[in-house]
C-alpha cells in the first residue's frame, strides 16, 4: 500500500470538526475543482474525478471525536482507503487525512502526484471550512 498523509490544525472544537467530516455531505467543499458530478448523503458520495475514475465512497467506521474511517462502496480502480484522524489540541484540533492506496508500479507513478495533491488540499480546504 502506498500512503498519502497530511495534517493540519484547525482553530475549532475537535465536535465542530468530528461533526463536519462526519457527514459527507459536507465533503464536497473539501474536493479540488477536477470533481464533478457529486451526489452525496451522510453516509456515501458518488462523484468524478475528472480524466481518471467515478468513485463511491461510504463512511464504515465513526469513532466520536476520534475517527471517521471511508472505504469503497463499490468496486474502485484501485483499492483505497480513507481515514481521518483527531486529536484534540485544546482550542485547536489537529486534524490527519491519510489516504492508503494499492498501486501497482504503472498507477504509482501516474497517481502519486495527483493522490498527493488531493490529500493536501482537502486539509487545506478544511481549514478554510471551519476557521
Amino acid at each position: 500500500m502506498t500512503v498519502f498523509q497530511s495534517t493540519i490544525n484547525i482553530p475549532s472544537s475537535i465536535d465542530k470538526v468530528f461533526q463536519f467530516l462526519a457527514d459527507l455531505n459536507h465533503h464536497q467543499q473539501l474536493m479540488p475543482e477536477n470533481i464533478y458530478n457529486w451526489s452525496s448523503t451522510a453516509d456515501e458520495a458518488r462523484f468524478t474525478i475528472q480524466n481518471m475514475a467515478k468513485l463511491t465512497l461510504k463512511v464504515s467506521e465513526r469513532i466520536e471525536n476520534k475517527e471517521i474511517h471511508i472505504v469503497p462502496a463499490e468496486e474502485a480502480p484501485f483499492a483505497i482507503d480513507m481515514k481521518w484522524t483527531l486529536e484534540s489540541l485544546g482550542s485547536e484540533t489537529s486534524a490527519t487525512l491519510t489516504v492508503s492506496a494499492d498501486l501497482n508500479m504503472m498507477m504509482k507513478m501516474l497517481a502519486s502526484g495527483p493522490l498527493q495533491k488531493l490529500v493536501d488540499h482537502q486539509t487545506t480546504a478544511l481549514l478554510k471550512a471551519l476557521a
